[in-house]
């Protein structure tokens, strides 16, 4: 009556095993460590990297606890923070000159390697318990809008050219774009153009003074799918800069209309990181209005530089001073942004100078060729705008048309300078200039004391809870505790396989999954002693106690199911991560509380024919 077929015991036994086996790794701990990656793709992480990594420790009479090769780079592994910080410097120092390499702080686990090639990884811990950084980055939307109308602006006056439709001028002043036409007939043959080609715009003829306009702003949808599409670039290159930093584990999410939260746990050079997520370098490539400093070019004009200078700025224009300190007269059309740049890398141009080499996709390499072959003898502003202010990094003169799609920047940059200017370019253009509207810094000292109070409480709980299931259930109590520390570790496993990230949310979930896994082993045992108080033999009071008490259990544990999915849907943050540990907590508790708790009665008390009692308190 009260026996498994030998398939069940062995199926209950294997997911112990393998719960086991996956949980132990969370116990090891971690390792300070540096890791010495290819700041490139280019860069080879071969047995010769792994050697330049020891000859610079021995050099620096530092001794590793480890040292392995990877294919991502090569970990180095010490006893503590102070030898792993000094380690880094000497590290950098001697990666630093070819800029090939990186080398970054991290934390990497205890456990033996054989547990990492069956993935039996540690969870993640997040920020409030491993320590870290968190960062809420304020996007600029305004700036989003005004580059589209900008950019809407280009295209009216490349679709008018294209059709041979004779206009005066466009001109753009806040959301509206103002095309001028000589008589109204003119101006319907560009509306019916502008129409076609551009579907976002609201179209307005506006009369005045014998004046022929045609208003064109952005319509309500139009603005919607430019705000999302800057918010969805933004989060697509910031995941981008932070992996080719080399760092682990970010999280990086939107909050709100405008506004994204970035979670690093675990850094430990949090200068590095605000420097380049702080930068906001995008790219734009326009023409030159007027220069004072190369004669030869036909937008040599020191008077209209001289002008502008005085604030006499000439409409369509904007004032922008390169690294040498020249101002320049620079359009405000832009002929091509950062989002055409496929790759970005390092380099040195012919006289040995730091530059960037540059790599158009196709139709940025179409546009650049048009604009090299329309604007010869004329100079070309390549500017890098940075927290919204622009910079002309350089401004040659065009000699002949340009194609192939490959371009350089060159200009008086030191070598770090175009290392970190080909990360950020090569990582994607952001759509809109951000700024970081709170920084917060949490000490690993106060995580590590985060994780000493939660287990300890769950100690203290699990100690007191085995204290009274064993005395007031006896046998049958232990049992209970038994099958309770199988749910535990089925938990720990399942969060370990999925690699889910442990904040304190996560353990209060857990607290609360031990709370409830325990309240089933009690249905059962108050429904065993019910049905022994009415008369029932043993054997069949515990085979009555598990199926009566069974649809009870699965009614409790859905209800509670379906709150925590709920909860896993629309909440967010810290919400999600107690919601999941609380759907898996439940699923987990319904295997121990009904499959392994009876299997271990069924060994205890199944083989036993003439049962005269049990210890059930």
């Amino acid at each position: 009556m009260n026996q498994y077929p030998l398939w069940k015991y062995l199926l209950i036994l294997i997911a112990l095993l393998v719960g086991l086996v996956y949980t132990l790794p969370n116990f090891y701990g971690e390792s300070p460590a540096v890791q010495v990656q290819p700041k490139y793709a280019n860069a080879k992480v071969d047995a010769a990297l792994m050697q330049r990594v020891q000859d610079a420790l021995k050099a620096a009479d530092f001794t590793p606890e480890a040292i392995a090769l990877e294919p991502t780079g090569v970990n180095v592994r010490f006893k503590d923070a102070d030898t792993q910080m000094k380690a880094k410097d000497a590290l950098e120092k001697q990666f630093g000159a070819d800029g090939d390499y990186v080398a970054v702080l991290n934390l990497l686990p205890r456990s033996p390697d054989w547990f990492g090639s069956i993935r039996a990884l540690p969870m993640y811990l997040g920020l409030d318990l491993r320590g870290g950084m968190h960062l809420l980055m304020q996007v600029d939307m305004k700036a989003a809008l005004d580059k589209a109308l900008e950019t809407s602006a280009s295209d009216i006056r490349s679709a008018l050219h294209d059709q041979d439709i004779r206009y005066s001028g466009v001109t753009r002043e806040g959301g509206i774009i103002t095309v001028k036409f000589r008589d109204a007939e003119t101006r319907s043959k560009g509306e019916a153009e502008v129409k076609q080609r551009l579907k976002g715009l609201l179209l307005n003829e506006h009369d005045e003074g014998g004046e022929y306009d045609l208003l064109a702003s952005l319509n309500q949808e139009e603005q919607k799918r430019i705000q999302d599409n800057a918010i969805q670039q933004n989060l697509m290159t910031l995941r981008n800069r932070l992996n080719g930093m080399g760092l682990g584990e970010p999280v990086i999410q939107q909050q709100g209309v405008d506004r994204i939260v970035i979670q690093l746990p675990g850094v430990q050079d949090p200068k590095r990181v605000i420097d380049l997520i702080g930068r906001t370098a995008t790219l734009e490539v326009r023409m030159v209005d007027a220069q004072s400093f190369n004669s030869e070019a036909l937008d040599y004009d020191p008077a209209k530089v001289e002008a502008a200078m005085n604030g006499h700025v000439p409409f369509g224009d904007d004032v922008f001073k390169d690294r040498e300190g020249h101002t320049l007269l620079v359009k405000k059309a832009v002929t091509l942004t950062g989002e055409r740049i496929s790759d970005a890398q390092p380099g040195f141009d012919r006289d040995g100078n730091p530059a960037v080499n540059i790599r158009l996709d196709n139709v940025g390499a179409r546009k650049f060729k048009e604009a090299t072959r329309e604007n010869v003898h004329r100079s070309m502003a390549i500017i890098l705008f940075e927290k919204g202010q622009g910079q002309v990094v350089t401004a040659p003169r065009i000699t002949e048309e340009i194609g192939g799609g490959n371009v350089q920047i060159t200009g008086r940059m030191t070598a770090d300078e175009t290392r970190d200017t080909a990360l950020l370019l090569r990582s994607g253009a952001l759509a809109a200039p951000m700024e970081i509207a709170e920084e917060r810094t949490v000490g690993p000292s106060l995580g590590l004391d985060n994780i000493e109070r939660g287990f300890r409480s769950t100690q203290i709980g699990f100690v007191a809870i085995t204290i009274f299931m064993a005395s007031y259930y006896l046998m049958f109590g232990t049992v209970s505790v038994l099958s309770l520390g199988a749910n535990l570790l089925l938990l720990v496993a399942f969060l370990s396989m999925a690699q889910a990230t442990l904040t304190l949310p996560g353990m209060a979930g857990i607290a609360l999954t031990l709370g409830m896994a325990i309240d089933s082993n009690v249905l059962i045992n108050e429904r065993i002693r019910e049905e022994l108080r009415n008369g029932v033999s043993p054997q069949a009071a515990i085979h009555a106690g598990y199926d009566r008490a069974f649809g009870t259990i699965l009614d409790s544990n859905v209800t509670t199911f379906i709150a925590g999915f709920a909860l896993l849907l629309f909440g967010s943050g810290p919400v999600k991560g107690f919601a999941v540990v609380l759907c898996v907590g439940i699923l987990t508790s319904m295997f121990s509380a009904v499959l392994v708790s009876r299997a271990l009665v069924n060994l205890i008390y199944g083989r036993r024919a003439r049962l005269s009692k049990v210890a059930i308190g």
